[in-house]
């Protein structure tokens, strides 16, 4: 696939700003859908004569599935035109060489060009190899389809329950490439006499007498409770068999159905919802280990941990990212970042969510023709995402959405330096809960952290210049600072630094140590110096100094017990 891919765009109701839009954005990888499910699409028809990024997307993709052999110049030429209408004319589509928007769509979600007799090619050498490895195909690696490569396909579709048509279309190189591909010696299993009530499935004894099917049963889409239709009914038909399901062979999937489904769930060791995803199906139709009723269940997997929670923190403008301590709790700060969330007119979504795992390197903002890095979605709206971009261009930043960054400046999305979207990018899985909190308390010595830790942009790469920091001075309780004056709002120096990490360690100060005084430090001071027989003036003089080095932490509160169930 294309790093970068075809954008297609959304259009949900977007507001101005001057440097780009936020909400609405569509990731390489596909389509977003609006509220209702539904596929909204805001993009041009190309056609001979038309140039732009789109149409250089375009050229890669065709390129990419071996339509398309010239220069990615951009511009929708005869040779694009040909390769649009070769790319329609195998794939079902009315070969105008105008790429619509079903035409797009379609190039941006193939994977391959569909091989027939004739074609030739690295992907005819491909496909003959990767036939060969499954044990379909015994002639020579030639990059020419022909007869025994057309027999190959259509033995290898029979076993893996393919249309056999001989042509190696989308469908079947997508099973062929699959780990769970079929293989011609994994196909050949002997037939028993099957017993009249189980005529359409083989009987491995040595498993408990789970019937199985004559060859594997392809997963298509997801059934739940309110599906109907032929897969509900092969469902029921097949729980059945199982011994899970006792009710009619009716198509349509109901609390009996939901129940069943359930219960084999349970018994195999898998999450027990009801609902018929790629897993479960697999272990209905496809697993000759499939655990029967009166079996000994399988052992609930354990999950994997989420290994991070992310706060954004709306008040300071900083994104801050928690890893799990000894306790399996989200206390360890792992990252902070400075960031940009939505304007007081279009802000942020206030709440907590769970990321999907939906991801992009690249995306578009329809409306303002503006594009960001790094896409990493939080919800249906607004997502993680580098400073705005003119174009899909590394060295074409809005420099003033980069320096912009500490401030309310977007439609709803959290906006993070490259290096800090591309982490996010990197390191978050799906799971992980992110929090977007309005009303935090200010914190200038975490602003004051974020801001100096941003460098300035180069504007002609768009590079952020590396910033050099002062080293953390070395730290021990016990060589407390003789103060030459007292410190107070706005002093700074290694004094100020001992301070925040002692009153830090008392239980007294929680965020960054930064060696200048200002609202968080003073606000722990006057906290200790209250509970120490102290003027609470948020003064520090040599006599607090000397207090603080003698003092003993806070005691850490109890938890409160979990009442009685």
């Amino acid at each position: 696939m294309l790093a970068g891919g075809l954008l297609l765009t959304t259009a949900l109701g977007l507001a101005e700003e001057d440097d780009g839009d936020d909400s609405g954005a569509l990731p390489v990888e596909g389509v977003t859908e609006n509220e209702s499910g539904d596929t909204v699409l805001q993009a041009r028809d190309l056609q001979e004569g038309d140039e732009g990024e789109d149409v250089t997307f375009l050229q890669i993709r065709l390129e990419d599935l071996r339509y398309y052999d010239g220069d990615l110049t951009g511009k929708y030429d005869t040779k694009t035109r040909e390769a649009v209408a070769a790319f329609q004319q195998e794939n079902g589509l009315e070969a105008t060489g105008i790429a619509d928007i079903r035409t797009q769509v379609m190039i941006s979600a193939a994977q391959y060009r569909t091989l027939r007799y004739g074609s030739t090619g690295d992907d005819v050498i491909d496909l003959q190899t990767r036939l060969a490895a499954l044990g379909y195909y015994k002639g020579k690696i030639s990059g020419n389809f022909l007869e025994a490569t057309q027999s190959a396909v259509k033995a290898f579709q029979k076993a893996n329950s393919l249309n056999q048509t001989g042509e190696a279309d989308q469908a079947t190189q997508e099973v062929l490439y699959a780990n769970y591909a079929v293989g011609k010696g994994d196909a050949a299993v002997e037939t028993p006499t099957p017993q009249p009530e189980l005529a359409n499935f083989l009987v491995d004894e040595s498993e408990g007498g789970a019937p199985m099917p004559e060859s594997p049963v392809a997963y298509t889409k997801t059934l739940k409770s309110g599906s109907s239709g032929k897969l509900v009914k092969q469902l029921q038909e097949r729980l059945t068999e199982l011994g899970y399901y006792e009710g009619p062979i009716s198509g349509n999937f109901m609390k009996y159905t939901v129940r069943a489904v359930k219960a084999l769930q349970t018994q195999n060791g898998l999450e027990s919802t009801g609902v018929v995803d790629e897993e479960t199906w697999n272990a209905i139709f496809n697993d000759r280990k499939v655990v029967l009723p009166n079996h000994t269940p399988r052992p609930t997997a354990t999950p994997e941990p989420v290994p991070y929670a992310i706060t954004v923190d709306v008040q300071n403008q900083a994104v801050t990212v928690y890893g799990r301590d000894e306790n399996g709790e989200y206390t360890v700060v792992v990252r902070q970042m400075i960031c940009s969330t939505g304007t007081r007119s279009n802000p942020s979504p206030v709440g907590d969510w769970v990321l999907n795992g939906r991801k992009a390197n690249w995306c578009v903002f329809p409306k303002w023709g503006d594009y960001a890095r790094y896409w990493t979605r939080i919800n249906a709206s607004v997502a993680f995402h580098s400073p705005i971009y003119r174009s899909v261009s590394n060295t074409d930043m809005k420099i003033g959405s980069y320096n912009k960054l500490g401030q309310r400046a977007s439609h709803g999305c959290i906006r993070l330096k490259v290096v800090d979207a591309k982490w996010i990018y990197d390191n978050v899985p799906a799971g992980v809960v992110v929090s977007i909190v309005e009303k935090m308390p200010d914190d200038q010595e975490l602003q004051w952290a974020l801001s100096h830790e941003k460098g300035p942009i180069n504007e002609k790469t768009c590079v952020e210049k590396e910033v050099v920091l002062t080293p953390e001075p070395d730290y021990r309780a016990d060589q407390k600072p003789e103060l030459k004056k007292n410190l107070q709002s706005k002093s700074t120096g290694e004094e100020v630094y001992w301070v925040q990490r002692r009153l830090k360690e008392l239980g007294y100060y929680d965020t960054k140590c930064v060696g200048i005084m200002l609202n968080r430090t003073i606000a722990a001071v006057k906290a200790f110096q209250k509970d120490h027989g102290f003027s609470a003036n948020g003064v520090v003089d040599q006599k607090l100094i000397d207090a603080m080095a003698e003092a003993e932490p806070l005691p850490k509160a109890t938890p409160t017990p979990a009442p009685a169930q």
